[in-house]
């Protein structure tokens, strides 16, 4: 897996994607033909009801999953031709996951649980650095159960961008907060693409979340039903729902 990309393509492109599972009367089309350019260094926001298609394609974006048919390009990389082994590296190098929960291990402090990821990656964020970036620097030595929620999402970001990804997917990081914390989390997602460059992916049901957006990508029935590009966006304290 190339480390060097040529950041003036898209960071996705995708031609016609589909994702079906099962089969016969069981059959479920999750994606259906999705055709949709992601520019790098974006932040975009995915909405959708639930079903709609939109953790299937992050899924796919992410080498999670693979789709039935169609291409997925990163950048200039054809991932829909790549073995296992290569989606691994792909992963490895270059994508950070922050899911709805926050996955922590419960017997390491918040500096141990980002260092695992650290002790994997080429060029590393120190752990104390990624925890500053979402300003935890107090929090180094406290164990999840000593947390917050929001402390504890911030440090599952933390362990997300310390590996320094090219991608952050983020699926529904806001979803077990109250609307106050989930704000501060989105303003430290909103500082990750600021201040690190990286491209990131959010899929949320907050429709309001879709202002603090570069472009929102709007799911129904397994394809993209409208895709919005904001000419302002507001600042992640500044949502409300």
């Amino acid at each position: 897996m190339p480390h060097l990309i040529d950041k003036t393509l898209p960071a996705f492109r995708t031609q016609g994607v589909t994702k079906v599972y099962g089969t016969g009367a069981s059959t479920v089309h999750a994606l259906r033909g999705v055709d949709v350019e992601i520019p790098a260094g974006e932040l975009v926001v995915l909405l959708g009801a639930s079903g709609s298609g939109k953790s299937t394609l992050l899924n796919i974006l992410g080498g999670l999953d693979r789709a039935t048919d169609g291409v997925v390009h990163f950048f200039a990389d054809d991932l829909t031709a790549m073995s296992d082994r290569e989606l691994t590296l792909y992963r490895r190098h270059h994508v950070g996951f922050v899911f709805q929960f926050y996955n922590l291990m419960p017997s390491l402090t918040a500096y141990e649980n980002v260092e695992l990821v650290t002790e994997i990656a080429d060029n590393p964020l120190e752990p104390a650095e990624a925890l500053a970036l979402v300003g935890l620097e107090q929090r180094l030595d406290h164990f999840p159960a000593q947390m917050s929620g929001g402390e504890q999402q911030r440090v599952a970001i933390a362990r997300a961008i310390a590996k320094r990804p090219t991608i952050l997917f983020c699926d529904e990081p806001t979803g077990a907060l109250d609307s106050h914390t989930g704000r501060a989390v989105l303003r430290v997602l909103q500082d990750v693409n600021r201040e690190l460059g990286t491209t990131v992916l959010i899929i949320t049901h907050a429709a309001a979340t879709a202002k603090m957006a570069d472009r929102v990508i709007d799911f129904a029935d397994g394809g993209i039903r409208e895709v919005v590009v904001n000419t302002t966006k507001l600042s992640a304290e500044d949502i409300q729902w």
